[in-house]
């Protein structure tokens, strides 16, 4: 995964990583499969773009409603807000 976020690792134990996302306006997560199961709770509202093998796509994302994806994701995410925008990432192993 090479990306331009600011990504900064909270936990990383035998159960599960937390991660922070911070982005600038076109900053992104660079391509990455997902491993395990994971939650994102969002820290503002805002809007993300997701690229996928099938396409790109704009996710709305409102502060502190998670949401949950399973293992196997394969993804670019892509801040499309005009200012910073962050999320937390709890991947569960």
């Amino acid at each position: 995964m090479i990306g331009t976020a600011k990504a900064t690792v909270f936990v990383d134990n035998e159960r599960v990583i937390v991660t922070e996302y911070r982005f600038q306006p076109g900053q992104n997560t660079g391509w990455h499969k997902h491993g395990h199961d994971y939650v994102v709770v969002p820290l503002m509202d805002g809007k993300v773009k997701l690229e996928t093998n099938d396409g790109t796509s704009l996710a709305e994302m409102k502060k502190g409603v998670p949401y949950f994806r399973k293992e196997g994701v394969e993804h670019d995410v892509i801040n499309a807000n005009d200012s910073e925008y962050a999320f937390i990432e709890i991947e569960l192993k």
